[in-house]
């Protein structure tokens, strides 16, 4: 084997390693659901890889801060849910790298992170969340 060859076939190998697995397709915010609000089976089989979402940033929690709320429709104000019970089908929670800089609520957004899946409760702001991006980036859509 040539040293090219060989040079090319590690750095190939090593990226496969290294690279999150990530989803074939956008993920809508509506099939992440069944009717009964059970996490659907597009969601089970997409849980920790990187998918990228589609939605409106809802107006922040709290400025200077990483974390904002992804909603399928504009909001002009941000559906904050005190509990797993009250958790609308279509908002996913974000946790972005970087400190999020607030885009109109009626400008659309595609958001890339990794889909975590479960009960979580921010220990900062208290808001709880059942669907989350994390470690995400965004752009306009």
């Amino acid at each position: 084997m040539k040293r090219r060859t060989f040079m090319l076939a590690t750095a190939a190998a090593a990226t496969t390693l290294i690279l999150p697995a990530r989803a074939a397709d956008d993920i809508k915010l509506r099939d992440l659901y069944n009717k009964d609000l059970s996490f659907s089976d597009m969601a089970l089989a997409n849980q920790d890889k990187i998918v990228d979402v589609s939605g409106y940033m809802a107006p922040p929690l709290k400025a200077e801060s990483a974390f904002f709320v992804l909603t399928r429709m504009p909001m002009s104000f941000c559906p904050f849910c005190d509990s797993e019970a009250t958790w609308p089908s279509d908002i996913i929670a974000v946790y972005a790298r970087d400190t999020v800089t607030v885009q109109p609520f009626n400008v659309g957004i595609v958001v890339t992170g990794t889909l975590e899946l479960g009960t979580y409760r921010d220990p900062d702001l208290g808001f709880v969340s059942r669907v989350r991006l994390t470690n995400a980036e965004y752009r306009r859509s």
